[in-house]
């Protein structure tokens, strides 16, 4: 809050806490001007407001990590980072759990909050292999589960369809040493169908993409999104904003790291792909319209890659397995009921192999140490959702939205009476909008939505998605949140069609279609159909305790959602709201309608009223203190009493009114921020003033400690140099005397000055004797034995540096000496010369003849040139000469002409032709012809 007081007159308000008028105008006006800075960050006291900028911002860095790291909360400007590092440092501090509730509506940033607050605390944590192992593992659990977990909606590229609750666990150091991941409500109806402009889950995409082509021959699939019935209900399979050959890489790298070796993973590419091969078994019906299946080539894909008996397979996708007096009766499908089996299958194997995923994460997190542990949780969860068409998921992720609105609420208002009753300050209530009554209406027992949902799902007989409609019309007729087209007034009723109805959220209305209610949260398997799930899950999880649990999905979900909230009760909050600039992801856009509706179902104008309470501003009596106290006489430089006393004395000074503050038990209250922005800007002058004066005084005073400082060294400096030039006199006089304190330092000067000497004035090759300095007496032996290093160091680079071609030389030159050494007067002056390589070639043409040329090089025009003679033998003689002389390659076979040097410079030619009788004669060329 000191840095929003700081900061306050350059681009609005940083904390909302600090507005002169708690209106939404004022709020939407100060986060407007805030957006267009690109500062996306404001608080609300401790909660973080975040505006989404559709582009890429410069505050995720290192740098800024490091800037953010221990610093209390209001001293820098607004960040998700001071928001985590506080969480972290309370944490190790008070001993407890925590948990960071993020919220929004899909595509307002909530994974990527999540995934930078999961990204702060790899890097800001302290570090060990084990602990870096862990903190990979957390972060690259995220790329899985959203490859298999998220989808593109209307509204969001990279929507989360599952709700995701992490714990991260620390230890009494803060290291981070184990998490676990909670997962709720897998939108399974995707795998099967999708509204138009949506996908399925990205990996299905990933795989056919980015899969390589020996793995999609493995498992029969085509290079081709289109190709697949599941894949195409949305018509948008392919996204030009998702690469999704990039993201299938990342994904099995990020697989490995969580330790799903590549068996399981095999598996894990061969379900998917199953699921794929399902979508497109078609069936055709038969003359008494039961279905048949017209495609058993994906068939038999399916029954391979899940490990289950195609016959099983097949019967279970058009008959239905019927108990009668303890017999089994198969009963034909029609076509809509084998579509249906068919379907079914898909997303209870899509949705065990998910749960399987989870399951993997969390064994490759887990913690081993069973001591006691604090930790953080992150809860991402679904945003509140409003399509064209909302079914039975959007009830459910409401429904969710609604519970922690409600936990948001009751757990603000919990901790601000808190701090006034522990404070000992008279509690102001707030106005707010209490969702408990649509809480109930949803999930009351006997009454609420939910359980007239069960009851219709269980009673016998003909129960339809309408007789469900009926019942909620019967229960629900006078609730003021509930209408339906029967139960509207006449214009509402043309706003809603005779299979809908409309809840009134805290959000504002949602209108939902029935259609499918019924067998979304019935979610049950035909009984044979069943029998390929659990055969599938036998394959899948052979260690895990696994099974498929069918049944009313709506109350499964309650349950959760009961455990969830009982979780976090027990941890202290940290809330983060996320916002949607704009519904076209645009940056720069700030569409003031969208956010201040957001704002609205967010609860962010309660949440400022309740956190305001009637004060702006509260701090203990210490820190307030330490702030402002050069503001008045009696406080200034230092307070010696009870801070509590020296406040009031400082308050009254400055004409504080009794309307305007409040003296708590440890804490000052402070009614309105002008009063705190008066005292900010007389503190600003009064430190402005101050800190002239004190400059003029410490300019004084650091020239006169200067002064004395220069003084000091120059007579330290003096006493050293005495003191070194008598030690080496004395250590010079006794130098050939046994060694002493006295001369071991001289002696050490006397080596170092040698060996330096010496290294600048080494020989620089073996044949230099005479080039080595003369040690000191002290250093004789040492010097030997140096040199001795040395030159065998010079021979052993020299030998090193012989390459293979001087290396012969040398040889050759050995040869030399063992024929002419001291036979021959020149040999002497011969030994340093290089040994000449004569370069002798052979030529001889390709015909019939025996000619041979001898190549000679000549370098006086006074020698003879080329040899030339006729060999009877020329195949023995010159294969004899090329292995004495080891120079097969010198010989070269020549076409039509050799050409021969007669002198040195003087060039002629043999040609060479063919003929009745073989002849050699010269030719009116001038050359020597030779006819075989």
């Amino acid at each position: 809050m000191e840095g929003a007081l700081t900061a306050r007159d350059r681009v609005g308000i940083q904390d909302f806490v600090l507005l002169d008028e708690t209106t939404e105008t004022a709020f939407l006006s100060n986060l407007k001007k805030r957006f267009s800075k690109d500062l996306i960050y404001t608080y609300i006291g401790t909660l973080l407001v975040s505006v989404n900028p559709y582009k890429e911002l410069d505050i995720y860095s290192k740098k800024q990590m490091d800037i953010y790291m221990g610093v209390n909360f209001f001293e820098l400007p607004p960040h998700i980072y001071a928001l985590a590092d506080n969480a972290y440092h309370t944490m190790l501090t008070e001993f407890n759990n925590h948990f960071i509730l993020i919220s929004g509506e899909s595509g307002a940033g909530k994974t990527e909050a999540s995934k930078k607050i999961l990204q702060y605390y790899a890097v800001s944590c302290p570090s060990t292999t084990l602990l870096n192992t862990v903190r990979d593992k957390m972060l690259k659990s995220n790329p899985v589960l959203e490859a298999f977990g998220n989808a593109k909606t209307l509204k969001n590229d990279n929507s989360s369809r599952f709700g995701k609750y992490m714990d991260i666990q620390f230890d009494s150091q803060g290291d981070a040493v184990g998490g676990h991941i909670l997962n709720y409500l897998l939108e399974k109806s995707r795998v099967v169908h999708q509204n138009h402009g949506e996908r399925n889950f990205h990996i299905f995409y990933q795989l056919v993409e980015g899969g390589e082509d020996d793995l999609l021959h493995q498992l029969g699939l085509e290079r081709d999104s289109l190709h697949y019935n599941y894949l195409t209900q949305g018509e948008c399979a392919i996204v030009f904003s998702i690469n999704d050959k990039n993201d299938w890489k990342t994904v099995k790298n990020a697989l490995q790291v969580i330790d799903v070796d590549e068996i399981n993973t095999d598996h894990l590419f061969g379900i998917v792909a199953s699921v794929l091969h399902l979508g497109n078994i078609q069936f055709d019906s038969d003359s008494k319209g039961q279905a048949l299946l017209n495609n058993n080539a994906e068939l038999r894909w399916v029954s391979n890659l899940l490990g289950v008996d195609a016959h099983i397979l097949q019967e279970g996708l058009t008959f239905r397995k019927i108990e009668a007096n303890k017999d089994q009766v198969l009963s034909p499908f029609t076509i809509d009921h084998a579509i249906y089996a068919r379907d079914a299958l898909a997303k209870a194997i899509y949705g065990l192999t998910f749960t399987w995923l989870v399951n993997r994460i969390n064994g490759s997190m887990e913690n081993k140490d069973s001591s006691r542990k604090t930790v953080i949780g992150l809860l991402d969860i679904y945003g509140f959702e409003v399509f064209y068409v909302n079914s039975f998921e959007q009830f459910c992720i409401n429904y969710c939205n609604e519970k922690l609105q409600q936990l948001f609420i009751q757990l603000t208002l919990k901790a601000e009476q808190e701090e006034y009753e522990a404070e000992n300050i008279e509690w102001e209530p707030v106005q707010f909008f209490n969702n408990k009554i649509i809480c109930d209406l949803v999930e009351e027992k006997h009454r609420g939505i939910i359980s007239i949902l069960d009851e219709e799902c269980l009673r016998p007989g003909d129960a339809t998605d309408l007789t469900f409609l009926e019942r909620l019309e019967e229960k629900m007729g006078n609730h003021p949140h509930f209408v339906t087209h029967k139960l509207a007034d006449k214009m509402t009723r043309k706003t809603l069609e005779r299979g809908d109805f409309r809840l009134l959220h805290y959000a504002g209305e949602v209108t939902y279609c029935v259609v499918g209610f019924l067998d979304k949260n019935n979610d049950l398997l035909y009984r044979n159909i069943k029998d390929v799930s659990l055969q599938f899950c036998t394959l899948l999880c052979e260690t895990e305790n696994m099974r498929w649990r069918g049944g009313l999905v709506a109350t499964q979900f309650k349950s959760s959602l009961l455990k969830l909230t009982e979780i976090l009760m027990a941890k202290e909050a940290w809330y983060i709201r996320c916002l949607k600039s704009n519904e076209s992801k645009q940056p720069g856009q700030f569409d003031e309608a969208l956010i201040r509706h957001q704002v609205k179902y967010l609860g962010l104008m309660e949440h400022l009223r309740v956190r305001r309470a009637g004060f702006a501003y509260r701090r203990k009596y210490e820190v307030f203190l330490k702030r402002y106290k050069p503001l008045c006489p009696a406080t200034w430089p230092h307070w010696r009493g009870v801070p509590a006393d020296g406040v009031e004395e400082l308050v009254q000074h400055l004409g504080y009114l009794p309307n305007e503050y409040k003296m708590g038990r440890t804490k000052i209250f402070i009614r309105h921020p002008r009063t705190l922005y008066a005292t900010e800007d007389a503190y600003e002058k009064c430190k402005h003033e101050l800190g002239e004066c004190k400059s003029a005084m410490k300019i004084f005073q650091l020239q006169a400690k200067y002064k004395g400082y220069k003084a000091r060294k120059e007579r330290e400096r003096r006493a050293w140099a005495v003191k070194v030039i008598k030690r080496f006199i004395k250590g010079y006089m006794t130098r050939g005397q046994a060694k002493t304190t006295d001369n071991s330092e001289y002696l050490a000067f006397v080596r170092q000055n040698y060996l330096n000497r010496l290294k600048e004035n080494l020989p620089k090759t073996v044949l230099d004797k005479t080039t080595w300095q003369a040690p000191p007496a002290v250093l004789a032996e040492t010097s030997e034995i140096l040199r001795k290093l040395h030159y065998r160091l010079m021979v052993r680079k020299y030998v090193r540096g012989i390459t293979p071609q001087k290396k012969t030389q040398l040889q050759l030159k050995l040869v030399t000496s063992s024929i002419f050494k001291g036979k021959k007067d020149t040999y002497p002056q011969s030994v340093a010369q290089p040994f000449v390589d004569t370069r002798i070639s052979i030529s001889v043409s390709n015909l019939t003849d025996g000619m041979i040329v001898f190549h000679i090089t000549c370098e006086d025009p006074k020698e003879k040139g080329d040899l030339v003679m006729q060999c009877d033998h020329l195949f023995e003689f010159l294969t004899k000469l090329s292995v004495i002389a080891n120079k097969q390659s010198a010989i070269k076979v020549v076409q039509g002409s050799i050409k021969i040097e007669i002198q040195a410079g003087k060039e002629s030619a043999v040609d060479f032709s063919t003929g009745q009788e073989p002849m050699v004669y010269k030719a009116k060329n001038g050359h020597l012809m030779v006819v075989s």
